[in-house]
């Protein structure tokens, strides 16, 4: 049987570039989450913060068994690139967007959607946590 996954990404930074987290919710199809992530990343910019959630998603479900995923986010700028509607001349950007490429490979099929920021608050949630953690260096 196939397992279908619905997952919510966000990544920030507090500066850009700043103290940066990324967040992460993995649900199942009936809406029960199964998975989440919160991580500190260190100094980056807000773009590099919301391509490693996506890396980190795809990452996780994966481990988790996923053979098709669902991605809702709030970055237009990741979107638009990801469709290749916007282009970037940011090596570091082409870069991510290329692991990600590669890691969908993995999936029978991932589908991205872009969402309003207020639809997106359980990961935008974790990621701050995350960056509250890295700045008063706790765990």
């Amino acid at each position: 049987m196939k397992k279908q996954f619905i997952v919510y990404i966000d990544g920030g930074s507090r500066g850009n570039p700043g103290p940066s987290g990324i967040g992460v919710v993995i649900k199942d199809i009936s809406g029960k989450v199964v998975g989440t992530v919160k991580k500190y990343i260190g100094i980056t910019t807000n773009n590099v913060a919301e391509y490693s959630a996506y890396i980190c998603a795809l990452d996780e479900a994966k481990k988790l068994g996923a053979d098709k995923i669902k991605i809702f986010l709030d970055s237009e700028l990741v979107y638009k690139q990801y469709l290749g509607e916007y282009r970037t001349n940011d090596k570091n950007l082409k870069e991510y967007l290329k692991k990600i490429r590669e890691k969908e490979k993995k999936f029978l099929s991932v589908e991205v959607i872009h969402i309003p920021r207020e639809n997106n608050k359980e990961a935008d949630k974790l990621a701050n946590i995350a960056i509250n953690i890295g700045e008063t260096g706790g765990d």
